[in-house]
């Protein structure tokens, strides 16, 4: 595989601003680490978040994007078990220190000194990527680039937030995008009831979600036919808390599961009594990816995809901040 010595990447360079197309040196892949050249790249509301600046920490200048599909380009010294060409993802989790209690317990996800890719190190909104070789996962063979992408933030951070509801029968997703349309499929899959919530008054949502098969769908100012056992909310608002609270059952849970959500405003703490639990995920870790990655043998997913290309980044983050996309937006690098 020829590699350039230049690559485009969309560089986000200043909190706020509009990603910026710049020619790039393409990196050189240091020990443990492959060199991808990137077919195919999710566009996350992380990206959203980390671009207006409700992320603050991470590196600037930086190339986001961490649904990141590729295939092997170089190799690092030390690597074994992969080879040129061969096709893996990369997902939000970039690194972990190895050594903390938190990893030490395979909660590699709540590591301190934890690295994420597309804000602590660059990602996949390029024509190609740096990655460790330990935290990139082999995709299934049925998916193609566009389409594997979701499954790589959108698909993982929600079954992990799935796994947190136990045996939960009636399931709500507040925020039918690109994480609940692909969850949606999964929960009618192991033969669990869906309610979808979305702004309200967006219809177009409501109507996606209908087309994949779930329960019943409406704005979230509306309340489900029946008690939920459990409600997720992918939306970043946090005036949906109560909202879900209230629409689950006595012994019920809400799980927050996004990386960033607006103040939670007071509510009453009879909403919250019956043993109902509130709670957040964080991130992922490789034993996520990799259960999830099984489960799609057994449960598989149709991601619907709205196609851009790498020039258009910033075009891609508009629709998703508008709410014009059904399903994920992925960017498509020129060939």
């Amino acid at each position: 595989m020829s590699i350039r010595t230049n690559m485009t990447a969309m560089l986000l360079e200043q909190r706020g601003g509009p990603l910026v197309k710049r020619q790039l040196p393409v990196p050189k892949p240091g020990p443990g680490e492959v060199l991808l050249k990137v077919l195919a790249c999710g566009v996350c509301r992380t990206d959203l978040h980390i671009v207006d600046g409700e992320l603050a920490q991470g590196k600037l200048p930086v190339i986001l994007g961490h649904e990141i599909v590729g295939s092997v380009a170089a190799l690092g010294n030390g690597i074994t078990g992969f080879k040129l060409g061969e096709r893996l993802g990369v997902p939000w989790l970039a690194g972990s220190c190895g050594q903390c209690a938190y990893c030490r317990s395979g909660r590699e996800n709540l590591c301190d000194q934890a690295k994420f890719t597309g804000y602590d190190r660059d990602g996949g909104y390029a024509e190609y990527t740096i990655a460790d070789h330990r935290y990139c996962l082999r995709l299934p063979q049925n998916y193609d680039d566009a389409h594997a992408a979701p499954l790589l933030c959108a698909g993982l951070i929600g079954y992990r937030a799935l796994r947190l509801t136990g045996e939960a029968s009636s399931i709500g997703l507040y925020g039918f995008g690109a994480a609940a349309h692909v969850l949606a499929q999964i929960c009618m899959g192991q033969g669990r009831r869906v309610y979808a919530f979305s702004r309200p008054g967006d219809t177009a949502s409501q109507d996606f979600a209908r087309e994949l098969g779930v329960r019943w769908a409406g704005g979230s100012d509306e309340k489900p036919p029946e008690p939920l056992d459990a409600a997720l909310i992918f939306a970043p608002v946090g005036a949906l808390v109560p909202t879900a609270l209230r629409a689950v059952a006595k012994g019920g849970c809400v799980v927050c599961a996004g990386i960033h959500m607006s103040d939670i405003p007071e509510f009453p703490y009879a909403i919250l009594w019956g043993e109902r639990v509130l709670r957040s995920v964080a991130n992922l870790t490789r034993a996520d990816g990799a259960n999830f990655m099984t489960a799609l043998a057994r449960w598989p997913v149709h991601t619907s995809v709205t196609t851009f290309t790498l020039a258009d980044a910033n075009e891609a983050l508009a629709a998703l901040r508008s709410g014009q996309l059904n399903g994920a937006a992925v960017l498509i690098p020129d060939a």
